[in-house]
């Protein structure tokens, strides 16, 4: 298959990625944190809910964007769009194994708006994002046809064209 079949979504995952993972560390920069919101603090939680899913979503991108093979572009949309799932869901599912109390921390913001658009930046929106951009480069390489994988289609000159017979009448 071409490598530029999936170049473009393989690029957009791996900045959101890259957004995904470094955002706790930088955005206490511009007032846009969770708790703790000091810049470049690593806890646990940022841990299992930020950089693991982040490096998975920017290897997801980096593997659609620079193989030539088709199964294993395949499977890097599949890791970043697992890895989004966590982001979307992580925080919600994490006080199963966290005796009922919920990891992340809480939005720094002093509004409802900037909460808000905490809680999306960093954990659900982006998710919900980086699925569906996964979901758009699966789907274009699993709707690729084995053939056309592995040889560029030709187009008909006059020798291949292909004819009509006409009836003959009598």
């Amino acid at each position: 298959m071409r490598r530029s079949r999936g170049a473009f979504t393989g690029f957009l995952l791996l900045l959101l990625g890259a957004w995904g993972g470094l955002i706790a560390f930088i955005g206490p920069y511009f007032h846009y944190a969770y708790t703790p919101d000091t810049a470049w603090a690593y806890t646990s939680d940022r841990l299992w809910l930020e950089i693991l899913p982040g490096a998975a979503v920017f290897l997801g991108g980096l593997l659609i964007m620079l193989t030539a093979i088709r199964h294993l572009a395949m499977f890097g949309a599949l890791l970043a769009s697992a890895a989004g799932a966590w982001f979307a869901l992580g925080t919600v599912l994490s006080p199963v194994w966290n005796h009922g109390v919920a990891l992340g921390g809480t939005p720094a913001g002093t509004t409802t708006t900037m909460r808000i658009a905490e809680q999306l930046g960093f954990f659900t929106g982006l998710g919900v994002v980086i699925v569906f951009f996964a979901a758009v480069a699966f789907g274009r390489l699993f709707t690729l046809p084995p053939e056309a994988a592995t040889e560029p289609a030709e187009p008909y000159s006059a020798d291949t064209a292909p004819t009509t017979v006409q009836p003959t009448i009598g």
